[in-house]
């Protein structure tokens, strides 16, 4: 079983791995493997004691040298063949399919190795478990002296990893975010418009920011820049946010974003844009950049920053995301619809990532809520428990492939990877428009818990163009695979894994249907922001 699992272990997945995460994989698996065979080999010695059969000591040495000889085989001729496996999931993702051959050979040495080491883990475990049943059995039927050192055995582990080793990585993780927080990237400096947070007239002060809520304030895009590229006189955008440090509670942060709303103008502007923050309060400019420049910089953007974590780790606290994208939406809900209805801003909502869930988590995940309170939604790379994509994914229409669904016939909503995608069906697209860019390669999409024991519909076929054919799925062990991806999930071209790259700018542009606007000033808006750095795992 461990030969077995290694060698499954380096069939295709979503992503290329580098030989050290192939070999990471490759242990655990191993270890997966042994711990499976070890449980089938103890019922199976056990019946056939039961039985009255056993093996000749002679013929138990043969079958263990056939079976030695026939693991290792395996193990080699399995690892050279993985190099072709690797090469097809590279070039599924546009990269050169070479495969450093040198570095792969290293592939089985780090699995022997991660494997070694867990199995000692795993004996000393054991040896606890047998010093503690093995006193009780003198006292109490040994099944039962067994299974209460196991019990006890489990409650130790449970404790020393939460109460110890993850809740000390969290803090020590949490710590390292917070000083990060207070940083300012080279080249940010405190701005002066008055369309913006953390200037000297606003009650958000630029300290208070954090990090990301500086950088997006801190860059944002002038009205000089919008004039150069639509040759037409702009207006300096707003753009409003509110850090964890500028306000002590929820509700009051919430509150300081609309006082800030009403501070710059942003209610008296064309398009009004609420945006879901990713873990540590980023926001990425390929989503945000692109409204400022389509609409002449009438716009306000307003954003709230609920951790201080990255994405990776900010995901464990779901209900902070959830809880400040309702806060926020819902306090510029609700100033909002005391306007005028004829000289309202178009309020949509905008969101990536774990930001696409809070955003999601504040319409209450329902898409009637959606159509009836904005005027249209972005949602990038969303994760497995967007409650609003989880259900339209499950409704979506009969023959229609879950990593494109189609929902209502394309009424309102439609999934994409590309821009052809937004034709997909050919059929009436109403306004509010609402848009899901998701990679077929992308694990923060399709990894979910479900996928250790069922398998998925995105393998089914057709498949997405950038998941490999030879890609299987196995109970557990394609689950674990896919998690690993997470770690490449930015480090391919974009278009991949979770890089989407300048998709949102042909998105909003759909969405929202700017005046005198093409398709060409789409596509030369989007070799502007071409340079524009995506968000990686620590945001």
């Amino acid at each position: 079983m461990a030969v077995l699992c290694y060698c499954l272990s380096l069939t295709p997945s979503l992503l290329p791995r580098a030989w050290w995460l192939q070999g990471l994989v490759a242990g655990v698996s191993v270890v997966v493997g042994y711990a499976v065979g070890a449980v089938a080999e103890t019922l199976a010695r056990f019946m056939l004691r039961w039985a009255g059969f056993r093996l000749r000591p002679r013929v138990r040495r043969h079958l263990w040298a056939v079976l030695g000889v026939l693991g290792a085989a395996a193990v080699v001729a399995v690892t050279a063949w993985s190099v072709r496996w690797e090469g097809e999931v590279r070039r599924a993702v546009s990269l050169p399919p070479q495969v450093v051959w040198w570095q792969w050979t290293l592939v089985p040495l780090v699995a022997a190795l991660v494997g070694t080491v867990l199995l000692l883990i795993g004996r000393t475990v054991r040896l606890g478990t047998r010093l503690v049943s093995h006193p009780l059995g003198r006292q109490i039927p040994r099944p039962v002296a067994y299974a209460t050192g196991v019990a006890l055995a489990a409650f130790v582990i449970a404790g020393i990893v939460q109460g110890f080793l993850l809740r000390g990585a969290l803090d020590a993780v949490e710590s390292a975010a917070s000083l990060a927080d207070q940083g300012t990237a080279e080249g940010v400096h405190r701005p002066d418009l008055p369309t913006l947070s953390g200037t000297p007239r606003s009650a958000a002060p630029w300290d208070t920011l954090g990090a990301r809520g500086r950088d997006f304030v801190g860059t944002a895009t002038t009205r000089a820049d919008i004039t150069a590229f639509t040759g037409r006189p702009a207006k300096d955008p707003v753009r409003v946010y509110v850090g964890l440090r500028t306000a002590g509670t929820l509700d009051e942060r919430a509150a300081l974003a609309v006082r800030e709303l009403e501070r710059t103008g942003g209610f008296s502007r064309r398009i009004l844009a609420v945006m879901g923050t990713t873990g540590t309060g980023w926001i990425n400019d390929q989503g945000s950049k692109p409204l400022e420049y389509m609409w002449g910089g009438d716009t306000a953007e307003v954003a709230m920053q609920y951790s201080y974590l990255p994405s990776w780790v900010s995901a464990l606290t779901e209900d902070e995301a959830a809880a400040t994208g309702r806060a926020l939406f819902d306090a510029v809900y609700d100033k909002w619809r005391t306007l005028p209805a004829g000289s309202r801003p178009r309020l949509v909502v905008y969101g990536e990532s774990l930001g696409s869930f809070s955003m999601e988590s504040a319409l209450d995940g329902s898409l009637p809520t959606l159509t009836s309170k904005t005027g249209g939604a972005l949602f990038v790379g969303p994760t497995y428990d967007n409650p609003l994509w989880k259900k339209l994914t499950e409704d979506r229409q009969p023959g229609s492939p879950e990593w494109r669904p189609v929902v209502g016939d394309g009424a309102h909503v439609r999934f994409a990877q590309v821009p052809a995608d937004y034709g997909i069906p050919p059929a009436p697209w109403d306004e509010p428009r609402a848009v899901y860019l998701q990679n077929g390669s992308d694990p923060v999409v399709w990894w979910s818990p479900a996928l250790a024991l069922h398998r998925p519909d995105w393998l089914d076929r057709p498949r997405a163009r950038d998941v490999s054919p030879a890609m299987r799925w196995y109970p557990l062990l394609t689950s674990w695979q896919v998690a690993c991806d997470l770690a490449g999930a930015d480090s391919v071209p974009d278009g991949y894994g979770h890089r989407y790259g300048t998709l949102p700018t042909s998105a909003w542009a759909e969405i929202t249907r700017p005046p005198d606007w093409s398709a060409a000033d789409t596509a030369r808006l989007a070799a502007l922001l071409e340079s524009v750095r995506e968000p990686g795992l620590l945001d």
